[in-house]
């Protein structure tokens, strides 16, 4: 049996973290459902990014699109990409009755201080689809909490991305239970699907050869372990039970940025460490093949949260400030996302521009 569909029948969900127009029509998603045991799929400006750069297969639409701006012709490609996506998931989220099956798109991050407008766009965003497997991410910045409640108050799938502590963790999380109260307390559904998407690599990226050796690429999974106890103890609160007794359903943890960036490190670090049910890993192409093909399912994490105290403990003593480097990591992720977006919009444009002048 492969690794992939052992760890599937312990309680994870296999997510992708990508998606091309050639991964679709090349029936290589398909494979990856029918044979990795992939049940979702996550986007990001990133992603598209790439995607469209280095591929001429998105060059009709965008030839035959009318849209007024980079921005709307964007949002026209991806959600082509995403409903294709979400229709090759649809079977896996009717089977799990709603809980897998899930595909992302995120809003623009240049939304990020006005919840307002976030909220309208992911409002927006979700109708456009028709499709109700597809999750609008919104940051878990603190700017983001009242656009993330707003949202799942109103009704709209939320992969809350851009969290990297335990801490930022529980802020995003008392949002989506806001946000479900209020559902509950108006007479509405409480049935509002979320995910909370802890980012783990970067952690250790952050500290690459400022700390002892024996902590080499240790940090990001002390900080899940740490996230995920906060997880398990959210679970078992009086607050999210009496929400669950009203047909409330678990926000579940998505472990994001799992690809291992130490090229002296196992290409399956972070997958093998973090098993453990009634959460997601979302992988890149890459770690998750390299699964796939010579992975081994690690101990299930511990709902204490294993070693983590003593490991972070030990990152305290090298001079690591985890609760600052939280906050910078967040902060450094939000100004990339900007980044990658203006990336985006200025390849969108650019194509466009080239595609007019040659036909």
């Amino acid at each position: 049996m492969r690794a992939t569909r052992r760890l599937h029948g312990l309680g994870q969900s296999l997510w992708l973290d990508n998606i091309t127009r050639e991964l679709l029509d090349s029936g290589t998603l398909r494979h990856y459902i029918e044979v990795f045991s992939v049940t979702g799929l996550t986007s990001n400006p990133t992603i598209f990014d790439h995607a469209i750069k280095n591929s001429t297969t998105y060059d009709e639409d965008i030839a035959a699109s009318l849209a007024a701006s980079s921005e709307d012709l964007f949002f026209e490609l991806a959600l082509t990409d995403l409903i294709h996506a979400a229709d090759l998931f649809q079977p896996v989220f009717a089977r799990t009755d709603r809980t897998d099956g899930w595909v992302s798109l995120e809003v623009s991050p240049i939304l990020a201080h006005d919840a307002d407008r976030t909220l309208n766009a992911a409002r927006d965003l979700h109708q456009r689809s028709g499709k109700p497997n597809l999750f609008i991410k919104i940051p878990g910045t603190p700017e983001g909490m009242p656009a993330i409640e707003a949202a799942i108050f109103a009704g709209v799938p939320v992969n809350v991305t851009l969290l990297f502590s335990a801490e930022q963790y529980v802020a995003a999380a008392d949002a989506y239970l806001r946000g479900v109260e209020r559902r509950i307390a108006a007479g509405l559904s409480p049935v509002v699907a979320s995910v909370a998407s802890l980012f783990v690599s970067r952690w250790d990226v952050a500290v690459a050869g400022k700390v002892p050796r024996e902590l080499t690429n240790q940090l990001g999974i002390a900080i899940a372990q740490r996230t995920y106890r906060a997880y398990r103890a959210l679970l078992a609160s009086d607050r999210f039970q009496r929400a669950a007794n009203a047909g409330a359903r678990v926000q579940r943890l998505l472990w994001a940025s799992t690809g291992t960036k130490d090229p002296g490190a196992s290409d399956i670090l972070y997958v093998k460490a973090l098993a453990a049910p009634l959460t997601i890993n979302t992988m890149p192409e890459g770690t998750l093949t390299a699964f796939a093909d010579h992975g081994e399912v690690g101990e299930i994490l511990s709902p204490e949260g294993g070693d983590s105290e003593r490991v972070l403990g030990d990152f305290a003593k090298a001079g690591v400030d985890i609760t600052a480097l939280a906050v910078r990591l967040q902060d450094e992720g939000a100004r990339s996302f900007v980044k990658s977006w203006n990336d985006l919009m200025a390849c969108i444009a650019s194509k466009r521009a080239s595609i007019r002048k040659a036909g």
